[in-house]
């Protein structure tokens, strides 16, 4: 990704990952479908009302695993096979341990969780815990899946995520329609579905990345920790971690104002949220595709190069949403009958999706930034950006939720708010040109 094209490289990394993210998404909405239609209202609604504080374990695996690649992705774009090598043992250890922690947090914290943070309905609150609990035994393969999936990134290819995911959707489908269309499972059924298909994603990244790729080839004794490697790892994925922490608490407290609105605001916007994703699959995709060209293109001292590739992702970007929120907009309503909703709840959900197909509209034009401030370590930026949005986000919530104005409609009004935030702070700080400081490694880390 150092030479050639910019906006070239750039769409052909990102096609993977955008198709990658797309499965997942497909399958998580194929999982809501069977749900509401096979196990009823009730069941939907739990489901839906784990995903904000499920983020949360979500937020460490992605963040720390992005920092490990950032700079996997820098040592790769200078040369230094050894020290590419080196780092990728360290976080493959790191991260996996942090699976096994996360595993054994969200089961024993599963109830206090969702009864008093979240303020789950009684209605729904033990198939809440019950699918979260079976949910948690995954997150080691969650944890794992995603250190693979960034280290296969660092060093440009991001294709092969595309085909774990494809495997891990076939079989969470396949295994939703077994145990809960067939066997009446219910909120168990898709928990146990989903962990299944995580191990499987996890077992096949595993394979791919040590037969194709000699350099990650490890003997059990080669898996080494390293400290100073371990540091730097942190130093850039602690800030991306936060920033989805903070995402993570953000969502969980709308989702609290949610669940006082009723089960069928709950179900609706269980709804609303596995849609809204879809909206918000461009520029996630780019934000990973600017860290690894940002961090190879530093690793080889081409920081204008980099600016050129900021400007045509944006741009690329802003494109896919507008067409993807036009098809949301024209299709909300077809869209709404698939998931088996009650009337009240249809209705919420109308008005939800065709607000976010316009708001979303506002984060394609800087979410794709953050990869820069990542891949050039100064991933605090997009945590004070992620701080800023959601603060404003969960406080216009409950300042107007009762509002003659908006009223329950702030639910996803919000947005407005809380992205045109968002989007001031980063493009003032990528203007002032400050994340350019610092952002060269350096001359003995050169091959």
């Amino acid at each position: 990704m150092t030479e050639g094209t910019p906006w070239k490289h750039i769409l052909r990394f990102a096609m993977p990952v955008l198709a990658g993210s797309l499965l997942q998404q497909l399958y998580n909405t194929v999982d809501a479908i069977i749900v509401g239609n096979f196990s009823g209202e009730d069941a939907l609604s739990a489901v839906g009302t784990t995903g904000s504080f499920a983020f949360l374990f979500l937020a460490i695996a992605i963040g720390f695993s992005s920092g490990n690649g950032v700079v996997v992705a820098q040592h790769y774009g200078a040369g230094n096979t050894k020290l590419v090598r080196e780092n990728a043992s360290t976080g493959i250890l790191m991260i996996i341990g942090m699976g096994v922690v996360s595993m054994a947090v969200g089961i024993l914290i599963a109830r206090p969780a969702y009864t008093h943070l979240v303020g789950v309905p009684d209605d729904f609150l033990d198939l809440t815990v019950i699918y979260f609990r079976i949910y948690s035994v995954g997150l080691i393969f969650q944890f794992g899946y995603n250190i693979f999936s960034s280290i296969l990134r660092a060093i440009g290819d991001s294709a092969a995520t595309l085909y774990f995911l494809l495997t891990a959707s076939a079989i969470n489908i396949g295994l939703d329609m077994l145990f809960v269309a067939m066997l009446h499972m219910g909120v168990a059924g898709a928990a146990i579905a989903t962990v299944i298909s995580q191990a499987a994603c996890f077992v096949a990244a595993y394979l791919y990345m040590t037969r194709k790729y000699p350099l990650f080839r490890f003997r059990l004794s080669e898996y080494r920790w390293n400290t100073d490697h371990a540091k730097k790892t942190v130093k850039i994925g602690f800030p991306i971690a936060l920033q989805l922490i903070v995402v993570s608490f953000g969502l969980t407290f709308i989702q609290r104002a949610v669940n006082g609105f009723g089960q069928a605001m709950t179900a609706s916007f269980t709804v609303g949220q596995r849609i809204e994703m879809y909206l918000n699959l461009p520029c996630n995709a780019f934000q990973t595709t600017l860290a690894t060209y940002t961090g190879q293109n530093i690793g080889a001292g081409k920081i204008r190069r980099v600016r050129t590739g900021v400007r045509q992702t944006v741009m690329i970007s802003l494109l896919m949403t507008l067409c993807i929120s036009g098809a949301v907009w024209i299709f909300a309503d077809r869209i709404i009958t698939l998931f088996a909703l009650s009337d009240r709840a249809a209705v919420y959900c109308m008005s939800h999706l065709r607000t976010v197909a316009f708001i979303n509209i506002i984060l394609a034009a800087y979410v794709p930034l953050f990869g820069a401030f990542q891949g050039s370590n100064h991933s605090g930026v997009p945590t004070v950006v992620a701080t800023g949005a959601l603060g404003t986000r969960v406080l216009v919530t409950y300042l107007f939720q009762h509002s003659p104005v908006f009223g329950h409609t702030i639910i996803w009004w919000n947005g407005l708010f809380g992205f045109g935030v968002g989007c001031l702070i980063t493009w003032t700080y990528y203007l002032s040109g400050k994340w350019q400081d610092n952002a060269m490694i350096t001359e003995h880390e050169r091959a």
